[in-house]
């Protein structure tokens, strides 16, 4: 008995006939567009989730440990987007809390 080689292009054309045979002519066009939109979702959800995975991996502004509480204030002031200048601690404080929604 003769074994029958069938190559990644003739799997194509099998494929596409069988979905020909199944769906029907009138509903393959909606089945694609169905297909390309799944398709459009994973790739941009998939792009979304390395972007996310690579910016968590950074750490702005710190370079070592921190030698005093206002040194680190400052540090976690500004990975959260506010101007340290002319605030005391607590008022640092009190806009670093409010800055990621939480109460002192």
């Amino acid at each position: 008995m003769q074994w029958i080689s069938i190559a990644g292009g003739e799997w194509l054309i099998i494929v596409f006939v069988a979905l020909v045979l199944i769906l029907g002519t009138g509903r393959l066009p909606g089945a694609a567009r169905r297909l390309g939109r799944a398709a459009s979702d994973y790739g941009r959800a998939r792009d979304q989730i390395m972007g996310d995975i690579a910016g968590a991996g950074t750490r702005p502004g710190i370079t070592g440990p921190a030698g005093s509480e206002r040194e680190k204030l400052e540090v976690m002031a500004r990975a959260a987007g506010i101007d340290p200048a002319g605030m005391d601690d607590a008022a640092l404080r009190d806009a670093i809390a409010g800055r990621l929604g939480r109460g002192v």
